[in-house]
């Protein structure tokens, strides 16, 4: 395993864990598309509503590790 992917991997396990914090998922689309893997990859789940709520902006997986990690530092802190 390249060292890109072991860091891919352990992007996606802090940002997993970040989002289960707020009781959110992340999702990965079960079937890449040219537009996914050029712009995204992800997006955020209400795990309790089911509703996605973060990275469908234009087309469904949109949002990167980084934009999403980004949108939770600009959320409040859920101990607040």
């Amino acid at each position: 395993m390249s060292s890109r992917k072991k860091h891919l991997v352990s992007q996606e396990r802090i940002t997993k864990r970040l989002l289960g914090r707020r009781n959110y998922d992340l999702l990965k689309p079960l079937k890449l598309t040219p537009k996914i893997v050029e712009h995204g990859g992800y997006k955020v789940r209400d795990a309790a509503t089911g509703k996605v709520i973060f990275g469908e902006d234009k087309y469904e997986f949109s949002a990167t590790l980084d934009d999403i990690e980004a949108w939770l530092e600009g959320l409040n802190d859920p101990s607040d």
